[in-house]
């Protein structure tokens, strides 16, 4: 049985519940060993969804809020054939293909044009109603956050 995410969201709109995330080790193995490691330590409780684009993805995991920031290390890039569509979950970075650090992002829609170029390293099984209600913006007015993440 394969690990999954369990990441409590309030979208600021009055919803707070859980999204379940199948975690993809056998796409991404260094990212999904980051990003469970990070959420054992607490890394992403209280972090909010800062850039939350309309059809397009959610991205949260900035522990400033900005888009600006990361966890200490970064990550080789495991780019893989997993197109991104929706209920994707994949790791942000900068230019550089190997400065993933805690950033990622769920797909809202179809995204194709980031396959081959980010790591997919996890799908929303349940949940994915409270994605799409995030506050949209960049950054988003009052943004939604995540409350707790935990590795079940």
């Amino acid at each position: 049985m394969s690990e999954k995410l369990i990441m409590t969201v309030d979208n600021n709109k009055g919803e707070v519940g859980d999204v379940t995330i199948l975690l993809r080790p056998d796409l991404a193995p260094l990212h999904v060993e980051q990003i469970t490691r990070l959420a054992k330590e607490g890394f992403y409780d209280g972090l909010t969804f800062h850039r939350v684009i309309d059809g397009f993805m959610a991205q949260g995991g900035c522990p400033n809020g900005t888009g600006m920031g990361g966890a200490k290390k970064q990550i080789k890039a495991e780019f893989n054939k997993h197109p991104h569509i929706e209920g994707v979950c994949s790791m942000a970075r900068s230019q550089n293909p190997n400065s993933a650090s805690s950033q990622f992002f769920i797909c809202l829609d179809d995204a194709g044009f980031l396959d081959g170029q980010y790591t997919v390293w996890g799908e929303v099984e349940s949940g994915m109603e409270l994605v799409h209600a995030l506050p949209k913006g960049e950054p988003p007015r009052m943004p939604g956050k995540i409350v707790k993440m935990t590795v079940a």
